[in-house]
């Protein structure tokens, strides 16, 4: 247990949270997208004015018959979107097969010339190991081969349509752990070529450019250049999107198309069992509805983005905040290290958020939260558990000795114990039993020594009891005698009343033990008690490595010499001798004056009293 509620038991989890964080295995990878979830989905709803999507729907279906269609049909829909006034038209369904109903050559007729952008789509299992795509330029440091997301194989169209496209794009999205849609990569690696996303080429056709500009470095890439757009990106060449954005959907075949005004159109299967929906954290989307996400989100320049130094501002607030709150919680009052771990919670989460809804950049505080939760609660119940071990120590160490209500009090309150000496004014007394021989003898005689060992600890006994029940502390047994005083540690302000008191519970007490030793054969005992009140020095007395809590000073000296006198030659039937100093501070008992008596080390006489 000492070391494992050490300071380097809770350092060591620290750098077990950062090491996995670094590693980020897959749950803290659900954890964070959980969060940015919550980010994305509260962003305000807003309507597209540039997109519209033109839907096969089951509405399409009744109209044109089963599917898939005649390519004519695709024909006749791209002669309706240009009476209509649309802009770029952009399909992402796929055309792989020839038409089997023979229309090819009339849908290669109408894509040439029109502004049409054709999908494509990377699949392991593709049959083609190349297709049409723009060239690019790279900028930086980097190779983009080394960063973009890399697959095997792709799905065209048949060249016949291909050919006549004004763009042709990937519709993938970018895989993520949980199977959710929130990013597309506007680049793809296929057979060591860079392949432009759907959404990307749609963008550049509208922007009539030849090509586009990679930006890389040596930790990724940081943006593709489309002039007029910069578009931040992740290391991998994705983005991420807005499935807040409504678009205006129009269902092919169910009515006569509005006027479009320049708008682009993205043509898409949204009829049950045609084209499976896509999740997204804000529920099912088309495969045309993200592409237009991205498109719109690129247009409008309100990227969401994630930059590489977001991995590193999160792990640098782990580090931070941690070290502090282990300094707080090890070296600090409880009330500051419980502030410092809600400031600090309070600033991880409220900068986050307020970085998010200002620049639009996820940053995820949930690792952070969890790691300052882990560090505070190891910190905080390694310093309980110190805590409870000190006062079991002090428990330990006083309840030998004090009340048990006395050691309580301690254990709420250890501040109580001023550990080192201080200067007081206490009541001490002395008691042991006089004429002790005889009764050694007694049991010497008898070849008991085992016997008078259990006399002396009854006798004892109860006298302690009655010293502790009166609030009263032993300091020592020495023999058949004990040491005790009162208002240490905890204050007794009646201290001499007390001391008197428990020293006439004594006679009494030791009247009634003499008739049951008698009765035993015992020869007579009596007890002799001194009392003095004065200021000492009370406190843990001794060496490091061994320490009594004990008093030092001349009045204890000074009871000492009136046990010493007490039953004895002149004051025989005086069981009980209290100095001066204590009578002054008696309020329950009238004590009556014996005498003066010169007591070994003191030149004046000191008055003496019997309550």
């Amino acid at each position: 247990m000492k070391y494992i509620t050490s300071i380097w038991a809770t350092l060591a989890i620290v750098v077990l949270g950062i090491i996995l964080r670094v590693y980020d295995p897959s749950f803290l990878q659900q954890l964070r997208l959980t969060v940015f979830d919550q980010y994305i989905t509260s962003i305000e709803e807003t309507k597209s004015n540039d997109i519209v999507l033109l839907n096969i729907s089951e509405e399409t279906l009744g109209v044109h018959g089963q599917y898939p269609f005649p390519r004519q049909i695709y024909a006749q829909m791209i002669s309706d979107l240009r009476n209509a006034g649309a802009g770029m038209i952009g399909f992402t369904i796929m055309y792989p097969e020839a038409d089997r109903f023979g229309g090819d050559e009339v849908f290669a007729s109408w894509i040439k010339d029109n502004g049409i952008i054709l999908a494509q789509d990377a699949d392991p299992s593709g049959r083609s190991d190349s297709a049409p795509y723009v060239g690019s330029a790279i900028f930086g440091t980097g190779d983009p081969l080394d960063w973009l997301i890399q697959y095997e194989g792709l799905v065209t169209n048949i060249p016949t349509l291909e050919a006549g496209a004004w763009g042709h794009g990937l519709v993938n999205a970018m895989p993520e752990i949980d199977g959710v849609a929130r990013r597309i990569p506007l680049l793809s690696q296929i057979n060591e070529q860079v392949y432009p996303s759907f959404s990307l080429e749609t963008i550049r056709v509208m922007q009539n450019k030849p090509s586009y500009t990679i930006k890389v470095n040596d930790t990724g890439i940081e943006e593709i250049i489309l002039r007029p757009f910069q578009i931040p990106t992740d290391v991998n060449g994705s983005v991420w999107l807005n499935p807040n954005i409504k678009f205006t959907e129009i269902n092919y075949g169910s009515s006569e198309l509005p006027n479009l005004m320049g708008k682009s159109v993205l043509i898409g299967l949204t009829a049950s069992g045609l084209a499976s929906q896509i999740p997204t954290p804000s529920g099912m989307k088309s495969a045309h509805s993200l592409q237009a996400s991205a498109i719109q989100t690129i247009v409008d320049g309100t990227q969401i983005t994630r930059p590489l130094w977001a991995d590193i501002l999160e792990i640098v607030s782990m580090i931070v905040g941690s070290i502090l709150i282990v300094v707080a919680v090890y070296y600090l009052p409880i009330w500051i290290s419980g502030t410092t771990f809600l400031i600090l919670s309070s600033v991880v989460v409220g900068g986050f958020i307020y970085i998010w809804q200002s620049y639009s950049i996820l940053l995820s505080p949930l690792s952070t939260l969890i790691l300052y939760i882990i560090t505070f609660t190891s910190a905080a119940f390694n310093n309980f558990y110190k805590q409870f071990v000190l006062r079991q120590q002090i428990k330990k160490q006083f309840e030998t000795y004090l009340d048990p209500r006395q050691v309580y009090l301690l254990q709420k309150n250890p501040e109580l114990l001023k550990l080192g000496g201080e200067r007081r004014e206490m009541t001490f007394l002395f008691m042991d039993i006089c004429g002790f021989t005889p009764v050694s003898e007694h049991y010497k005689n008898k070849n008991d020594p085992e016997g008078l060992v259990l006399l002396i600890n009854d006798f004892l006994d109860n006298m302690t009891k009655i010293i502790m029940n009166n609030g009263g502390t032993i300091d020592k047994y020495m023999g058949d005698c004990i040491m005790a005083f009162w208002n240490a540690p905890l204050d007794c302000p009646n201290h001499a009343d007390m001391a008197v008191k428990s020293a006439l519970e004594i006679e009494a007490k030791t009247d009634e033990l003499r008739r049951k030793y008698s009765e035993q054969g015992l020869p007579p005992i009596k007890v002799g008690t001194g009392i003095n009140t004065g200021t000492c020095i009370v406190g843990n007395m001794g060496s490091e490595s061994r320490f009594d809590y004990s008093v030092i000073g001349d009045a204890v000296n000074l009871a000492a010499r009136l046990e010493a006198t007490a039953a004895r030659g002149e004051y025989i039937n005086c069981p009980t001798i209290i100095s001066s100093f204590t009578m002054e501070q008696l309020t329950d008992f009238k004590p009556r004056p014996i005498g003066d008596i010169k007591v070994k080390g003191k030149e004046e006489l000191i008055k003496i009293y019997a309550p």
